[in-house]
Order: C-alpha cells, then structure tokens, then sequence
C-alpha cells in the first residue's frame, strides 16, 4: 500500500498542475473576480473588465449613471449614458413628452411628431392643405401639396381648364397642351408652317 502511494502522490501533483496549467481560468479566477470593481463584468475577450449597463468607469470604479425619469440608460461609454424613451425628447437633462398637435402622431423613431396626410406643419400646428377643385393631393413638402387633375392648368388657388386650340390636345404633362403634328404652336394657337 505504501508503494501505490509514493507512486500516485507524483502521478496526482502532476495532474493537478496540468489542470491548472490547461484551465488558467481556475487558477486565475479569485484574482480577476477578486479585481473587478462592484457593478463591472469581466470582459468577454481579452484582459479586464467593463461597467454594467447603468454605470460609467472614473477613476478605476463603476459610477452610477443618474438616469432621469422617462429614459433609458445605455451601454456607452461615451455621452450622457442614457437616452429618452419614445415619444420623449431631451431639455436641460431631462426628458420631457413630445407634444403632438391635433392631426399630427409620432414618426417611426418616436423622436419627432410628423402631420397626417393631408395636413402641413406650421408653427407647432398641422394645418389641413387646401386641395381646390379639380386637384388632388400630392404629399410633397414644397410647393401648395396638390397638384391639378389632367386637362386643368394651376392658377392662383384653383384649377382652371386649359382651352384647347384649334389643332391641339393636352400634352404630356396634362396641365399644357401642344399642337397636333404638322402643326406648330404660337401663344394663341397652333399654324401650320
């Protein structure tokens, strides 16, 4: 039995130190636990460790981030730490509602209100687009948001008729008209030449 013994004491010491040496995690582990600061996680790659989501690294230790009302607090290490929930925006530190105006709604992002169809942004409002007769929406940001029917020409507010002349049709456009093939057009009216 003694025998046995003298041989697996340095059998067992050398497969100790195999283990260790292959998993140096095990034997490292209390150290890096033992280094980390409270509210850090050791990183997944490489050496050291980073603050948990809520906290930002001064001075070698995980600070608290205040987080204000309505926000959320972000994994960065840069910038304020947190950001406003949607349908708030950021004032002085804190975040305050966004105010959707009558006819309006929140855009995708929830950063900004945008109007309804039909409606323009004009001084903190949405103002319904005047669409004349004879005109349609058009969803365009410039310009009066409506654009004549074919066969009407915009004058002013409203959608006139355009007269045909003698020879003519409505062109391409539908609001202007051309003159027939051979003819050619003047102000007034189409000449053959």
């Amino acid at each position: 039995m003694t025998r046995a013994w003298i041989y697996g004491a340095p059998l067992l010491g050398v497969l100790l130190l195999a283990l260790i040496w292959g998993f140096p995690g095990a034997a490292s582990g209390q150290s890096t636990a033992a280094g980390l600061p409270a509210n850090a996680s050791a990183k997944s790659y490489g050496d050291g460790w980073t603050c948990d989501r809520g906290y930002r690294a001064e001075r070698g230790a995980c600070q608290p981030i205040e987080v204000p009302a309505n926000a959320l607090a972000t994994q960065t290490s840069y910038g304020r730490g947190w950001e406003c929930r949607r349908g708030f925006h950021e004032v002085n530190g804190a975040c305050n509602a966004i105010e959707v105006p009558a006819n309006g709604y929140l855009n995708a992002a929830g950063t900004r209100w945008e109007c309804d169809r039909g409606f323009r942004a004009r001084d903190n409002r949405c103002l319904a687009i005047e669409v004349p007769e004879n005109a349609y929406l058009t969803g365009a940001e410039i310009g009066p948001g409506w654009k004549c029917e074919r066969g009407f020409r915009a004058t002013g507010d409203a959608c006139v008729a355009i007269a045909l002349p003698e020879n003519a049709h409505i062109d391409y456009s539908g609001n202007d008209w051309e003159c027939d093939h051979p003819y050619s057009k003047l102000p007034d009216g189409c000449v053959l030449r």
